[in-house]
Order: C-alpha cells, then structure tokens, then sequence
C-alpha cells in the first residue's frame, strides 16, 4: 500500500500561488479598464505556470516517517501593488485652414408669363372709367378758365387802328380785370373801357392824365401839368396838329388818348372817362406770335 503524504508547506505555497495569479488575474482585468495599453510581456512574467501548480499539489513522501510533525508556515504578507493611473499628455491640434470657395454664377433663365386676358366685362368698366376721368377732367379745365377770364384775365381783339404802332388791327391780347382792385391806375397804362355814349362798344386808349391833373394840348403837344408830355410811343408820322383848352380832369375820371394821334377817337371828342366804365388793363399780346409780349 502506497503512502502519499501532504506536505503542508507545500500545499501553503500552492494555496499561495493560486492566491497570488487570482489577485493577477483581478489587477490585469483593472489595468484594462483604466490602461489598456499595459505591456503584454510584463502580464506574462507575473503569472504562476499551471505546471509548477500541479506539481506542488501532489509531491510524494518517503516511506517510514509516519510520525512527521507538520510545520506551520508563518503567514506570508502580500503588498498591493501600486497601479498609478497613467499620464496622458495633450496633443495640440493644428489649426486647419480652409480657403474660401468661390461660388460660381448661378444662370437664371427668364421667366415668360402669358398676358393675362381681361374679361369683356373689365375692359367695358376701365373704359366707363376713363372717359369719366376725361370728363372731369375737362370740367375742371372749363371752370378753371371761366373763373380766370371772368375774374382775372379777360381775352380780347383789337379792331382798328387808333393804337398803332404799339398795337395792330386784329390783335390779340390779355385784359387783367383784378389788377386795378389792386392799385390805382396810372399816367401811361393802355386800358380797355367801354364807351361813354355806347356801353355797347369798348375801347382801347392810353391814359393821358388822371383825377385832378390839368391837361393842354397846343398844336399836338400835350401839357400835363403845365409840363410837356414827352411820348415816345407816338411817332411823328403819327401825330397831330389839334389843339384843346385846358381842362381839369374830374375826380374818379381819367383823360385817354390813342397813340396814333390823327387817327384815334378819345377824350379829345368825348371828355373825360369815369372808372365805372374801366374794364381792365391790356397786359400781354398773344398773337401773332411775333407781337408776342408784354403791352408797353
């Protein structure tokens, strides 16, 4: 019969190893987890050989030692190894610079609508439309008128020659009917009025002299005043050679002659002219274009 025997400092160093390449195994595990890169040939060296396990577990004693004292090993302290975490140094990153990127035209091809047709309807009512526009329009034209030429400007024709040179036969000119509302009339202007002895008819004279002045013609010089009359619209083929006493001119009448002196009926025959009968004064020539202008 064949005695085996257990040596009992064997089976503590067994026991131990197998301890030892547990904890191993346990830290290995906890170094990948924080350090995977830990070095395979340094894990290798501190593992235990399953041989050298096995052949320490069973070991056989020499026969004849029945009364073998085991020996107690003493106990063995096992330090924990120092696993410090490991330091990773940064990596500085290169800034990456990116080159703008032309865009290139993009073409947009035109867009062609079709003309929107309009209903007959439509078309009927901007045609109303329009025409009422014209016609207020025109209303507008026509009253604006009406007032300028019944208030302001009054349109008239000369007939006659008694104004030459300054004014022909069948002149046209503008008569300001507001003016004298305005200011008095005055020695020289040329006025319309209509005849004393025939309301009827109007006439276009120069006035000569006004309220309170004294007028003496002698040989077809004008005294004003006592004063000569230097009148440089009435030329010499245009004169006269009448004379008229002196009178006075009454208040609210005016003296008129025409420039062209032997030709021209005014207050030489019919006396002085009473404002009532003042229509307004000859202010602009309209035609023909060449008289275009004012009225000197």
């Amino acid at each position: 019969m064949l005695y085996l025997r257990m040596d009992l400092t064997s089976t503590c160093r067994k026991v131990y190893g197998a301890a030892r390449g547990f904890i191993d195994r346990m830290t290995e595990e906890m170094d990948e987890t924080t350090n995977p890169a830990r070095d395979a040939d340094v894990i290798a060296s501190e593992a235990v050989p399953a041989e050298d396990v096995a052949a320490s577990a069973l070991e056989p004693v020499a026969p004849g030692s029945d009364d073998v004292e085991p020996s107690v090993a003493s106990p063995i302290a096992v330090a924990p190894e120092d696993v410090s975490p490991p330091v990773v140094a940064p990596v500085a990153v290169a800034p990456v610079a990116v080159a703008p990127v032309a865009a290139a035209p993009v073409a947009f091809a035109p867009v062609v609508t079709a003309p929107e047709l309009v209903p007959p309807s439509r078309r009927k009512q901007s045609a109303v439309d329009l025409i009422s526009m014209w016609l207020g329009n025109l209303v507008v034209s026509l009253l604006t008128a009406a007032f300028v030429v019944i208030f302001l400007y009054q349109p008239v024709k000369v007939e006659g020659t008694s104004m030459l040179p300054g004014l022909e036969d069948q002149e046209r000119i503008f008569v300001n009917r507001f003016v004298y509302r305005l200011e008095p009339i005055s020695r020289g202007d040329v006025i319309v009025f209509r005849y004393p002895k025939d309301t009827s008819k109007s006439y276009i004279k120069r006035v000569i002299g006004v309220a309170g002045d004294r007028i003496h013609i002698v040989d077809g010089l004008v005294y004003v005043n006592g004063e000569a009359l230097s009148e440089d619209y009435v030329p010499q083929q245009y004169a006269d050679w009448r004379s008229v006493p002196e009178l006075t001119v009454p208040q609210g009448a005016f003296f008129m002659m025409g420039d062209h002196r032997n030709m021209s009926s005014d207050s030489r025959d019919f006396g002085p002219v009473e404002q009532k009968f003042v229509v307004g004064k000859a202010v602009f020539g309209y035609w023909p274009f060449e008289k275009l202008g004012k009225v000197k």
